[in-house]
């Protein structure tokens, strides 16, 4: 949502607050006051929802990064085979030792 169409909603929301309880208590004192506290909260879920997407956003981003550290042991998963040599006693592929050690590495 732009800002301006937040700024005309958020306007048209309080001027309907301050209008009717303005009518249903002909007050203007107790009208300003509940207009300011209605501000006040809608304020404070404003931040509160913009703390959320940022919370949220961080979650993402750390599932993106896991989610990239096992793409990541999956291709060093399938090029390990070239890390094989063979042990001249035993007819047995030998794994480098230094390729789990490795991926902690960044």
């Amino acid at each position: 949502m732009r800002f301006i169409i937040f700024c005309r909603l958020l306007g048209l929301v309080l001027c309907g607050n301050a209008v009717t309880v303005y009518f249903a208590s002909h007050s203007f004192r107790l009208a300003v006051v509940t207009t300011l506290g209605c501000s006040l909260l809608l304020q404070l879920g404003y931040f509160a929802s913009v703390l959320f997407l940022i919370w949220r956003s961080s979650c993402a981003g750390k599932a993106g990064q896991e989610a990239e550290l096992v793409d990541r042991s999956q291709e060093v998963r399938y090029q390990s085979s070239d890390d094989e040599h063979w042990n001249e006693t035993q007819d047995v592929p030998q794994r480098n030792l230094t390729l789990g050690i490795s991926l902690l590495l960044p």
